[in-house]
């Protein structure tokens, strides 16, 4: 198969995943902001589900603007990921040195914040490597644009100009957000754990890193 463009998830694939312990935390700061108190790991999951309605409602019953939880939410979780950065606890994967020698256009597709993403690929040195970038901020619209849903996949295409693009991932979701954009996927699983949690999806390929990505585009 020959590919026009390779679109990339960000957490997992490109860079390490942030620590969800992590993430709870600027949760619970969150709620703290706004006087609240309330089991931050359920919100947490209700995000990364992108289920805006769960989190609009759990607002309601605590008496708070789902705007103002959103935007709180946003900059805290966005400085509790720099900050896992600064402090030498999150990496980009090595393997990504073979991503520089790739000679299609490239882009990134994640369910991360845009900031996130930005902030992280100017801190690796790997802003140049992608021509197109494109997250998920912590808004209904961007949320309903969380994987499996494929508009960002085929927004980013669209700004490629590809028409045969290939999805490389880390996670069942990625692998089903390209068979949704109508186009081939790679999920990476770097350790048997990974290959085993994911095993309910059949991507087009399967590679245990980044490091045979080149030979299957020749």
């Amino acid at each position: 198969m020959t590919y026009d463009a390779v679109l990339f998830d960000f957490d997992g694939v490109v860079v390490e995943s942030p620590s969800s312990q992590r993430l709870s935390a600027a949760l619970d700061r969150t709620y703290e902001q706004l006087g609240r108190s309330e089991p931050a790991t359920e919100t947490l999951q209700a995000l990364l589900r992108g289920d805006f309605e769960s989190i609009a409602e759990r607002c309601r019953s605590l008496g708070i603007e789902t705007d103002a939880f959103c935007a709180q939410a946003a900059r805290e979780m966005v400085r509790a990921q720099c900050e896992e950065v600064e402090r030498g606890l999150r990496s980009a994967y090595d393997d990504v040195a073979a991503v520089r020698s790739l000679e299609l256009p490239l882009g990134i597709v994640s369910d991360n914040h845009p900031s996130v993403v930005s902030t992280l690929l100017d801190r690796f040195g790997l802003r140049s490597l992608f021509e197109t970038v494109y997250g998920c901020p912590l808004t209904p619209d961007g949320l309903a644009r969380r994987k499996p849903d494929p508009t960002n996949i085929e927004t980013a295409m669209d700004s490629l100009e590809a028409d045969d693009a290939l999805y490389v991932g880390d996670r069942a979701v990625d692998v089903r957000a390209a068979d949704n954009a109508g186009i081939d996927s790679v999920l990476l699983s770097r350790s048997d754990d990974d290959a085993r949690l994911e095993s309910d999806v059949t991507p087009t390929y399967h590679l245990p890193s980044l490091s045979r990505l080149p030979s299957v585009l020749e």
